[in-house]
């Protein structure tokens, strides 16, 4: 039997259910370091499995590898005839290290009005508001307008191999009737010129992870070594690192800086698209790299002793490219490094982009607007990525929902695998209020 962990810290105030939940969940170490190591999800998957039954639900249990558990449940709908929904979140989070915050990272902490711990944002709040929102239907001796498959996944930070990707392929039925899915990064406010607007995501840049490998020759390290190995990494990762990619607006960037030129009252012709972003409140964090491929790299692996010179280096470098524009970038990054690295591909998905219009973006933008009139919704293309990619592969239109009503000094973009990642506790009833609306209505 799962049991939750608990805090030895000080008293906490008193919780409404969607904050619980996801403090409930943060207290699981779901940790996933890629590359096969991970902490695993089970204990936080039998916790949601555990609620899942006390809504009188069936869910399933998928195991893709000892520990990497996904649950999956289906709520029948008021109109089954309808197309069915897939909301979705995934249990794992990025690895914390205790020592760079100022709280436990797994201990679910409560201060200052704020849920503090990694997965907050990233992404046991939207876990925690499809449970709440779920649950406060069926409670209610109510169904939610169509069915729904409610997916709470694995691996999701190692490009979900063993979550997604693995159900997409092993177990597609549990898909069957659905044509369209909400999930991560999108449906949180910003501010542009002082009015709150919300970021609906309708698309994913596509993702390339790639290995560098320099070789040269091994020897001590007083010696003149022409062909080092670490001197041929480095300045390959320096250029990539370095490269400022041109600007590509996609139809999706193309309609959010229209309607951010719209609220500023600027001509979108007149105004750089960088200098539009930059006005987009906090939100530029996530929209500026929107606008061009990034080459970022972020391991590096190199020798054994100070005095020896080894023969192998490698880095891993993170690419995020415009959908179809994937062979292009590798070229272009074997011509900017040249033909002394090798170039290891690790890992692809694809990119996507998807409509901003159809009926579910017209009731996403009519339940915003019930719980927060006037404020505009506007489009924008994610530059990471999400479950929504294997979705795609099934025929699933994915968005980005998973709405929080924050305040103008919240910068949102820098919770996710930040420091001190946390959310207002008022944001997550907001948005399971909003998730509720949403899934009854729509």
């Amino acid at each position: 039997m799962t049991t939750t962990p608990t805090s030895t810290g000080p008293t906490e105030p008193e919780l409404d259910e969607t904050a619980r939940i996801a403090r409930d969940l943060i207290r699981f170490d779901t940790s996933n370091y890629g590359g096969g190591r991970s902490n695993g999800e089970a204990d936080a998957a039998e916790y949601v499995e555990a609620a899942l039954r006390d809504l009188g639900l069936k869910p399933q249990l998928f195991e893709s590898e000892p520990g990497r558990v996904s649950v999956i449940a289906r709520v029948e709908g008021a109109e089954p005839a309808k197309p069915g929904l897939v909301v979705h979140g995934h249990l794992d989070v990025v690895p914390a290290d205790p020592a760079n915050w100022s709280v436990d990272p797994f201990g679910g902490v409560v201060r200052d009005g704020m849920l503090w711990g990694r997965g907050a944002v990233d992404m046991k709040n939207m876990d925690a508001m499809m449970l709440t929102a779920v649950g406060d239907i069926l409670r209610a001796g109510e169904r939610p307008a169509r069915d729904l498959v409610l997916g709470f996944l694995a691996d999701e930070e190692a490009g979900g191999v063993l979550g997604s990707h693995f159900l997409v392929k092993e177990h597609p039925g549990l898909f069957d009737g659905a044509t369209e899915a909400i999930s991560e990064v999108g449906g949180y406010s910003t501010f542009i010129d002082g009015r709150r607007s919300y970021l609906l995501q309708t698309g994913e840049k596509a993702l390339i992870w790639i290995k560098l490998r320099a070789r040269g020759t091994a020897g001590h390290g007083s010696q003149m070594i022409e062909a080092n190995a670490v001197t041929r990494l480095a300045e390959a990762v320096a250029v990539l690192g370095r490269q400022q990619w041109p600007i590509v607006l996609t139809d999706t960037t193309t309609a959010l800086l229209g309607e951010v030129a719209r609220i500023l009252d600027v001509d979108v012709h007149e105004v750089a698209p960088d200098e539009l972003v930059l006005r987009t409140g906090t939100a530029k964090g996530f929209i500026r790299g929107s606008l061009r491929t990034t080459t970022n790299p972020t391991m590096l692996t190199a020798g054994y002793k100070h005095n020896v010179v080894p023969d192998t280096a490698e880095a891993l470098v993170d690419i995020r490219c415009m959908p179809g524009q994937e062979a292009a970038v590798l070229a272009e990054v074997r011509a900017l490094i040249g033909d002394d690295v090798e170039i290891e591909t690790m890992h692809t998905d694809i990119g996507l982009e998807t409509p901003f219009s159809g009926p579910l973006v017209d009731a996403i933008t009519a339940t915003l607007d019930r719980h927060d009139p006037g404020a505009p919704v506007l489009p924008y293309l994610l530059s990471g990525g999400t479950d929504n990619k294997a979705l795609s592969l099934l025929g699933i239109a994915g968005y980005g929902f998973a709405p929080l009503r924050l305040d103008e000094g919240m910068d949102f973009p820098a919770m996710f695998h930040g420091v001190d990642e946390r959310v207002p506790l008022d944001a997550l009833s907001f948005g399971s209020r909003v998730l509720r609306d949403l899934l009854s209505t729509y």
